[in-house]
């Protein structure tokens, strides 16, 4: 029960004991939980309190609601390293995770101001190779991946490559551009119309971007991508040894 003779905000206090549920194993993945006439019966608190924090969970991707059925208990999200050295795709599968890539678009495009000043691009090259992927995780969309390339440095690849194939293998294998570097920077977002329908997502819904911007050993910038991965779908963990 709520403790009402703590500082704690009742509000907190029962966004903590539903935590612990999910956490717990008390309500599992994919199974409908109390509805918010029995929480609010269960915990001595308002309707109002208990749909504001199912809202905030619902939110987070912590919970989903199906219309007219109640709220359920999402799937845990996927843990991955960081990306920079490990590709995602290689770190799915061997967390034995079906993966497929559909390319959405692929060609060359002039470099904007942002995109030249993450590659250091001169005036004279300032043509990249555009690439959108999807990346879908046992059939369901799980992130969103942009990549631009100098055309001086890559003059084309290939689409079936990129469906079967990680970029960073490619650039790599076929061009000899191996990551030395990299400058990585991780947010929170919500994306627009395009990326939310790419994803499968509502507009509002919380992604997670990832850019990097991969230097090869001579110090030349050959990359800059940017990946939105769905909020709801995963966490990502870093890890630093000092020995």
């Amino acid at each position: 029960m709520l403790n009402r003779d703590n500082p704690v905000p009742l509000y907190h206090q029962l966004e903590l004991i539903l935590k612990e549920n999910i956490e717990s194993g008390v309500w599992n993945e994919n199974e409908r939980i109390p509805s918010e006439h029995d929480l609010s019966k269960q915990y001595g608190v308002s309707r109002v309190t208990v749909r504001a924090v199912l809202t905030k969970f619902v939110n987070d991707g912590v919970l989903y609601r199906i219309q007219g059925k109640g709220t359920y208990v999402s799937a845990q999200k996927i843990i991955t390293s960081n990306v920079s050295y490990i590709g995602i795709r290689e770190q799915l599968e061997t967390l034995g995770f079906n993966t497929t890539t559909k390319v959405v678009q692929i060609g060359t495009i002039h470099a904007n101001s942002n995109i030249r000043k993450k590659l250091s691009l001169n005036p004279e090259n300032e043509d990249v190779i555009f690439i959108e992927r999807v990346r879908f995780v046992n059939d369901l969309p799980f992130s969103l991946h942009r990549s631009y390339i100098p055309k001086v440095i890559v003059a084309n690849i290939d689409e079936e490559q990129l469906v079967n194939e990680q970029l960073c293998v490619i650039l790599s294998r076929d061009y000899g551009l191996n990551r030395a570097r990299v400058v990585e920077t991780l947010e929170s977002t919500i994306g627009d119309s395009y990326e939310a329908a790419l994803l499968g997502v509502h507009n509002s819904h919380p992604l997670l971007l990832l850019e990097d911007v991969i230097y090869s050993s001579s110090g030349v910038a050959f990359e800059y991508s940017k990946i939105l991965f769905r909020g709801d779908k995963m966490k990502m963990k870093f890890e630093y040894n000092n020995q």
